[in-house]
């Protein structure tokens, strides 16, 4: 009799090794590798000898096409992360840190949808249905037609789906929690994750029903389980935020059936997650307009102007090596700012600690901050408030040339709009508004911004001398 065959699978890449051992090969976490039957589940070897295959009818790419149909929340925040609504017999994968928010989110979005007409059911793998039921009641929620399970078995899921009218909406919290009888692991191993996601795909392509599924993540913040998850599903969206701040967001980082870079803005509150319209208002909200080192940059998100206030100190150091903490930012790029700083404008900041901190939690990811990085660091350094009435952006390039960045038009209209009168921004940028009552300085590079910002500290510094 032949010896049973296993394999030893790392459950946070996925990598397959042919023994077990403490370090995982292919990501190199410790303590990752589980023992799994490779004749389970997805990559198991065929039961039975294979049908053999038809062939598929073939066409070409000119042809009519019509628009993804969709499912409208009627939350705006949530309808625009997902591309204008949820796409009938789609998979959205929807990840946070534990106690973000996701499954109030999630609760909310169902009891809309219940109130315009869908049906829609919640199957919740982590709590029983009277947690679900508070939940309900302390969101508002509690009169809709949400139906709800609590259950983790994927067969027994699939056939109570199927019982009664389509869902136009399913919920699956969490999909490491789901366990089916196909696969011989524990629940939220490699093995059970990709047979329970596939299976709900499945489901949802057959029958046309979107699907969501919410997905833990490891401390880094990546979705946990194998990458190939999140290859799988249609859209990918991840709900950030900071315990400390009150309010959270809602990040796209896959969509096929829309863009990838729009963000929906939400306010933690006692009755659940309120929209946040105008997320610039939140992120100025507490701004202190004649304090060193504080610049506002105007940047983008999707289609959506945001301006966030970028804050910098830099105090001498009593240390050998100075410190350089960044929150919110980019470290290796604060590196570079420092670095052009020091060799093309004479900045230097070799003996000082360097802190950078982008207001309200907020997280930067685009290179059009370098210009308000370095505004609000020779601030700090010069000790003299930049004016508050005015928005910078701009990238900064190793040779100290500002380089230009898109969507300047919207930056501006945003600016103008929350009552800023003036912008510094790169020379030669294209999409500037003909028709405006604004007011902007553009800059070549980056030893003109340095002179501007120590020209005004002179001139303060002589008229405080005059007084």
């Amino acid at each position: 009799m032949a010896k049973p065959k296993t394999q030893f699978v790392c459950q946070n890449c996925g990598t397959v090794h042919s023994r077990w051992v403490g370090k995982c090969d292919g990501c190199g976490e410790w303590n990752t590798i589980v023992e799994e039957d490779p004749m389970g589940g997805i990559g198991g070897g065929p039961s039975r000898a294979p049908k053999k295959g038809r062939p598929v009818a073939l066409t070409t790419l000119s042809g009519e096409t019509e628009e993804a149909p969709r499912i409208h929340s009627g939350i705006s925040e949530l309808d625009r992360v997902t591309g204008g609504g949820f796409v009938r017999g789609s998979a959205v994968l929807v990840g946070g840190d534990p106690g973000i928010g996701k499954s109030t989110l999630l609760m909310q979005a169902a009891a809309a949808l219940s109130r315009r007409g869908h049906r829609v059911i919640y199957v919740s793998g982590e709590e029983a249905v009277a947690q679900v039921r508070l939940r309900a009641q302390r969101l508002g929620a509690a009169d809709t037609e949400v139906l709800l399970a609590a259950e983790t078995n994927v067969e027994d899921i699939l056939a109570t789906l199927a019982e009664g009218k389509r869902p136009d909406l399913v919920i699956i919290d969490s999909i490491q929690t789901l366990w089916s009888d196909t696969a011989d692991s524990a629940p939220g191993t490699v093995t059970q994750v990709r047979t329970g996601v596939q299976a709900m795909i499945r489901f949802a392509k057959q029958t046309g029903a979107a699907m969501v599924l919410v997905g833990h993540v490891t401390k880094e913040g990546q979705i946990a389980g194998p990458r190939v998850v999140e290859h799988m599903v249609d859209a990918v969206l991840y709900f950030e935020g900071d315990r400390g701040h009150h309010y959270r967001i809602l990040r796209t980082v896959k969509n096929r059936f829309g863009p990838t870079d729009e963000i929906g803005v939400f306010e933690m509150s006692d009755i659940g997650l309120r929209e946040v319209t105008n997320p610039s208002e939140l992120f100025l909200g507490e701004r202190n307009a004649k304090s060193p080192g504080a610049a506002v940059f105007a940047g983008m998100e999707g289609t959506r102007p945001v301006l966030v206030e970028v804050q910098a100190l830099v105090a001498p150091t009593s240390l050998g090596t100075p410190r350089r903490a960044v929150v919110g930012w980019d470290s290796s790029r604060l590196a570079m700012i420092l670095a052009v700083l020091e060799a093309h404008c004479g900045v230097r900041l070799g003996q000082h600690d360097v802190y950078l901190n982008v207001a309200g939690g907020y997280r930067i990811t685009e290179p059009a901050a370098d210009i308000a990085v370095a505004s609000a660091l020779v601030s700090s350094l010069a000790g003299t408030a930049l004016p508050s009435d005015c928005v910078y952006f701009g990238e900064i390039s190793l040779s100290g040339a500002v380089r230009p960045v898109s969507q300047t038009a919207q930056r501006l209209k945003e600016a103008e709009k929350l009552g800023f009168a003036g912008a510094l921004l790169p020379a030669s940028s294209a999409e500037l508004p003909k028709s405006s009552a604004s007011r902007w300085t553009e800059i070549e590079d980056l030893p003109d911004l340095v002179s501007r910002i120590a020209g005004s500290a002179t001139r303060l510094a002589k008229t405080q001398e005059d007084d």
